[in-house]
């Protein structure tokens, strides 16, 4: 039987010199990381390996992995906050790690234990809550990752994978900050289709938008809100989910709406 996720086994250690904490008004979205980075080896035949906690660095990859020839790449994005107590909290991060199963089903990389998955990023942050910020719409963005490892160029199911966890503090996304952002309704490009994975987060998903993200920014907008059909139905924004609120003329009565989970767009955490 292979083993499974086990956050008791960790092993840590820890970086001897500690990153100093940056400003607020310095935070870029994804800019600056922490100084450790928790990492997790499976194989099929063994299972989870000993997650590690250990100082933030490069990772080695063989130049044939098939991550990076297949797109076995999967992530989740998530945050933890301080709180007007100083306590360090996770929002919903059961839900996060429900999704990150979900997309790890649908390209055939190894489910796990979630909350054990959660505990042991709760050490990782232990280690660098100095380095979370404080302040309304500041926190530690925290993204976990599993890929793909195993070498060669057969279109096969991997049967090694890495695991591993960055955080890094930020502010606000968009570079207008915290101010609304305008979004292009694009009909000339699709994000997802049904039978597809929009549904999933996978980094295949993500390099597929660049160019239309592109095309709307030198039209003077932030994002792209993605129309699907001939109908033009409104599916998602390239950041976000949306949703609108009507208002019932004769009534007066408000309906929040948003689109459905119908396989074409991911399963926000927050709606």
């Amino acid at each position: 039987m292979s083993a499974p996720l086990d956050s008791s086994k960790v092993k840590i250690t820890k970086n001897t010199n500690p990153s100093k904490k940056i400003p607020n008004e310095n935070l870029t979205f994804g800019k600056y990381f922490t100084d450790h980075i928790l990492t997790i080896q499976w194989t099929k035949d063994e299972g989870w390996g000993t997650p590690e906690i250990k100082p933030y660095g490069n990772l080695s990859l063989d130049p044939s992995a098939c991550v990076l020839h297949y797109a076995s790449e999967l992530f989740e994005g998530l945050k933890a906050y301080r709180t007007p107590d100083n306590k360090i909290t996770m929002f919903r991060a059961d839900k996060n790690m429900e999704r990150m199963n979900k997309s790890a089903s649908r390209i055939c990389l190894p489910n796990f234990d979630s909350e054990e998955l959660i505990k042991l990023i709760g050490k990782m942050i232990e280690q660098d809550k100095h380095l979370v910020p404080e302040g309304q719409g500041y926190s530690l963005y925290i993204r976990p990752t599993m890929i793909g490892t195993t070498p060669g160029l057969g279109a096969e199911i991997p049967d090694t994978v890495l695991l591993y966890v960055i955080t890094c503090p930020v502010g606000p996304y968009y570079p207008t900050g915290f101010n609304a952002v305008k979004l292009e309704a694009t009909d000339y490009a699709t994000r997802a289709w049904p039978g597809g994975a929009g549904n999933r987060k996978l980094g295949a998903n993500y390099a597929l938008c660049f160019l239309p993200h592109k095309q709307a920014i030198s039209r003077g907008y932030q994002q792209n809100l993605w129309l699907f059909g001939p109908e033009k139905n409104v599916t998602e924004v390239g950041s976000m989910n949306v949703f609108f609120i009507f208002k019932d003329s004769k009534t007066g009565k408000k309906e929040m709406v948003t689109a459905p989970l119908d396989g074409t767009i991911l399963e926000g955490v927050t709606r």
